[in-house]
């Protein structure tokens, strides 16, 4: 049996950095002959996030054409100030466009916005779409700062992003509560969570509404999103306190929201698939993460033929023919 062609994984993870880069970074330090990189005091021991290799054989194996790649959430770093996050960025973006452009016809870099920084953030936007780039990645929120993206410290970044038609794809991070801890949670619950909480927040605040030339994506399947699109909705009808009531819909907004299709359970997938639209559902794998999907055609094949034809060649033609490069 011939396996499907899938034209674009719009989640894969590399650490585009070197020792020689990163020399003379505070909190920054490689271990072992692997190497693996200690960020802050955590030790990101995957050998495969490295090796952009790894991620072509990969893609080879699985026939995946292209590929963007962003930086996994250990290297976010949300606790640099302005100073050191700007340097820190910068090396990371650096990086992530030196990688793509020795494999430009196979990857593509998503540009790192530093979310606890929203001035900073609106500057590299506004930098990298000047270079031709306005393909970014930015966490959906902060596990400490609490950010909030409907805060008008981000009106800015909209804007620049808005007025670039840009692509902006928000990965969530680990959450406040320590009720996370056990079990894994923090990942197999709180990324869901503040994945819809970031939604939430752009929604309901009319954000999405008065930008609607950006395209957002968010990462796994929408996380909670369209569980709780319905009684988001509510609560704006209903008036609740803050929300804008004179925006567009929550349902309606989430039909414009695009989301990749990491649910690992088929009704998810479907229920995702049904308030996003099937025209914004993406195939991405999270690779190299267990927690995502390293052996896609396996893993969905309980979709329809219909359904991983739109994920794998439809979508991505469509997106690929707005973002090229």
């Amino acid at each position: 049996m011939t396996m499907e062609r899938i034209l674009l994984d719009l989640h894969c993870h590399l650490v585009p950095l070197t020792p020689a880069a990163t020399e003379g970074l505070k909190g920054i330090a490689w271990r072992g002959a692997g190497p693996a990189l200690e960020i802050d005091g955590y030790l990101l021991a995957a050998p495969s996030v490295y090796r952009v290799e790894a991620l072509l054989d990969w893609m080879d194996r699985n026939a995946v054409e292209r590929a963007w790649i962003s930086v996994p959430p250990p290297l976010y770093r949300l606790e640099l100030e302005a100073g050191p996050a700007a340097h820190w960025i910068a090396c990371l973006n650096e990086g992530l466009a030196e990688v793509a452009a020795r494999h430009p016809d196979r990857l593509a870099p998503l540009v790192h916005l530093p979310v606890q920084h929203p001035a900073l953030a609106a500057e590299t936007a506004q930098a990298w779409i000047a270079r031709g780039l306005p393909r970014f990645a930015m966490p959906a929120g902060s596990a400490n700062r609490q950010l909030i993206l409907s805060d008008a410290a981000y009106d800015p970044l909209w804007q620049a992003l808005d007025e670039a038609g840009a692509f902006l794809f928000l990965h969530p991070c680990k959450g406040c509560d320590p009720r996370y801890e056990p079990f894994y949670l923090h990942n197999l619950l709180g990324s869901p969570v503040e994945t819809a909480l970031a939604a939430a927040h752009l929604a309901l605040s009319g954000i999405l509404d008065r930008h609607r030339r950006m395209t957002l994506c968010l990462a796994h399947g929408g996380g909670a999103t369209a569980a709780v699109a319905g009684r988001l909705e509510r609560g704006q009808v209903t008036g609740r306190p803050g929300a804008d009531t004179g925006a567009e819909r929550p349902r309606q907004v989430f039909r414009r929201v695009a989301v990749d299709c990491i649910c690992h359970d088929p009704a998810t997938l479907a229920l995702a698939a049904a308030a996003h639209g099937e025209d914004n559902l993406y195939f991405g794998s999270d690779w190299p993460f267990s927690m995502g999907l390293p052996e896609p055609h396996r893993q969905l094949a309980d979709c329809s033929p219909d359904l991983r034809r739109q994920m794998f060649e439809t979508n991505p033609r469509r997106l690929l023919a707005r973002f090229p490069r």
